[in-house]
Parts: C-alpha cells; sequence; structure tokens
C-alpha cells in the first residue's frame, strides 16, 4: 500500500513539475529554438527569381570570400572579448568591496547606485557618452576651459570611446552575480588564509578567485553575449566606421532586404557565440550547470 501511495506521489510531483516547466519550455521553442531553425534554413537557400528559391551555400561562400565580412566578423570577436576582461578586471574589485567590506544600508546605497543608470534605455545612457564626449560636449569644454586643449577636442567615433560605452552598458551584469557569489564566501576562510602567511595577492588568487569562478563565468557569458549582439552601442559611439558585426546584419536585412545573407550572417554570430562560451567554460574549468544554478 505504502509503495502504490509513493508512486502515485511521485508521478504527481513530476506531473506537477512538468506543468510547472511547461510555459518555459514553450517559451523557449517559440521564441529560441524555432526562430534559429528557420534562421539556419533560410540561410542554406538562393534566390532564383521572385518567391523561387532553391538549397544552395552561397551565402556563407561570400560571407568568407569578402574581406569586409570576415574581417568584421573576426574584430567584433575580439573587442567583446577585451571588453569582457575589462568589464571583469573593473567590476570584480568593486563586487568584492560591495560584498565583504559594505554593511547594512551602506550595501543597499552602493548596489543602487550600480543599478540607477539601467533604470533608463540602453539608447538614452548611449546618447549622455555622446554628451559627454562629442566636439562640443562637456568633456571637450572643460579641457578648454581648463587650457589642457586649445580647441574642441573629438572623443567620438573610435575604439577607445566604442570600449567605454560597451564596458559602461553591460557592467550592472558583472557585478550582480560576482556580488551574489562573494556574499557566500566565508570570512573565516579569508581570515585563515592571512593567517597562514597569506598576503592580499596570494589569498585573492588561491581563496576568493576560486571561489567566485561560478560568478567569474556567469557575469562573463553574459557580457560577452550582450556586447557581441550589441547593435546601437557600437554604431552611435563608433559611427559608420565602427565595423560591427550586427551593423552588417542589420545591413542585409534592412538595407539590402537579403533575408537569406542575413539569416547566414546571423547564424554565423550564434556559432561564433557558443564557440566563444564553450572554449571559455573549458579554460575556466566550469560547466555551464554551475555557472547558471
Amino acid at each position: 500500500m505504502s509503495n502504490s501511495t509513493s508512486v502515485k506521489g511521485g508521478g504527481t510531483f513530476r506531473f506537477g513539475l512538468l506543468l510547472l516547466a511547461f510555459p518555459l519550455l514553450l517559451w523557449l521553442f517559440l521564441l529560441v529554438v524555432l526562430p534559429h531553425i528557420d534562421l539556419f534554413l533560410v540561410s542554406m537557400r538562393e534566390r532564383i527569381s521572385y518567391g523561387k528559391y532553391e538549397f544552395s551555400l552561397i551565402n556563407y561562400i561570400e560571407f568568407f570570400s569578402e574581406p569586409l565580412y570576415w574581417n568584421t566578423y573576426v574584430r567584433t570577436a575580439v573587442m567583446s572579448i577585451f571588453a569582457t576582461l575589462i568589464t571583469l578586471v573593473i567590476g570584480f574589485p568593486v563586487s568584492y568591496y560591495i560584498a565583504k567590506f559594505m554593511r547594512g544600508k551602506g550595501k543597499n546605497v552602493l548596489f543602487l547606485m550600480c543599478l540607477i543608470p539601467f533604470w533608463v534605455s540602453e539608447l538614452v545612457r548611449t546618447f549622455g557618452w555622446m554628451i559627454l564626449l562629442r566636439e562640443s560636449g562637456v568633456v571637450s569644454n572643460f579641457l578648454q576651459w581648463s587650457g589642457i586643449a586649445d580647441g574642441p577636442v573629438e572623443m567620438l567615433y573610435n575604439d577607445a570611446t566604442i570600449m567605454v560605452g560597451l564596458v559602461y552598458t553591460s557592467m550592472l551584469f558583472m557585478i550582480v552575480p560576482l556580488v551574489s557569489v562573494l556574499d557566500s564566501l566565508d570570512d573565516s576562510l579569508i581570515e585563515a588564509g592571512y593567517d597562514l602567511g597569506g598576503n592580499g595577492f596570494t589569498v585573492t588568487r588561491d581563496i576568493v578567485i576560486p571561489h567566485a569562478m561560478p560568478g567569474i563565468a556567469s557575469g562573463c557569458i553574459v557580457v560577452f553575449m550582450l556586447t557581441l549582439g550589441n547593435y546601437l552601442t557600437p554604431n552611435l559611439l563608433g559611427g559608420k566606421d565602427s565595423l560591427w558585426f550586427t551593423e552588417q546584419i542589420y545591413t542585409q536585412f534592412i538595407t539590402r532586404f537579403n533575408w537569406e545573407s542575413g539569416s547566414a550572417f546571423g547564424f554565423l554570430l550564434l556559432v561564433l557565440s557558443s564557440l566563444i562560451v564553450w572554449v571559455g567554460l573549458k579554460l575556466s574549468k566550469q560547466t555551464l550547470s554551475e555557472t547558471v544554478g
């Protein structure tokens, strides 16, 4: 009797769990899996005439045979990796300070200060940087007023400005997982490290970073994915010569109405992001379940 009751209870639990997971699974299938399958299928066809298509690899051949597309693809990946690393270098000390040095209201205030810029859209934040860095902007006027510069200074439309914008727009997504994982680090472990003769560098290397590795991997994945797929920030701060791959995808879809080529470019961006995330997980010796868990 008890065995049948437990089996029945287990079946009810699994059914309830399936019902709870069904909206998420449906959302993933309809908005993630199905569109990417269609994206791949569209990328594998060539338009012969109006409304007529045939299977072809011409869209991928055009990508690899055109230096502009290939160079933009590689450039976007490299700059996204650098932006992720810079965000980690800046965000880790900030997160450690919030998690380990601040208590009570002070901790909440600091965390709120990191959150406030994200109360407005990315477009507004990017335009804010343009107002600061343009030739007639706040920074240029200050440099002229202080005598550092003799005339207007244009700070927009270069790689350094793009990097500043990318780091700024993604910083919160690095800080949140790092603060969460560093909060769980027992202070006694850090104290024991110092008691055993360690210094700030060795304690950070041997105790803090290994404990924070799931948060580091999680933050880096999110920041990298957001940076790689960013469209507004590189194009507004970098101008028409930003050479960001999402701009190439936009051009194929919207400007040239070439959905086949745009789909191929989009699928190649998906492959690139998946490959780099996989390599990052291997190098950090993390698994995806540990990172998102």
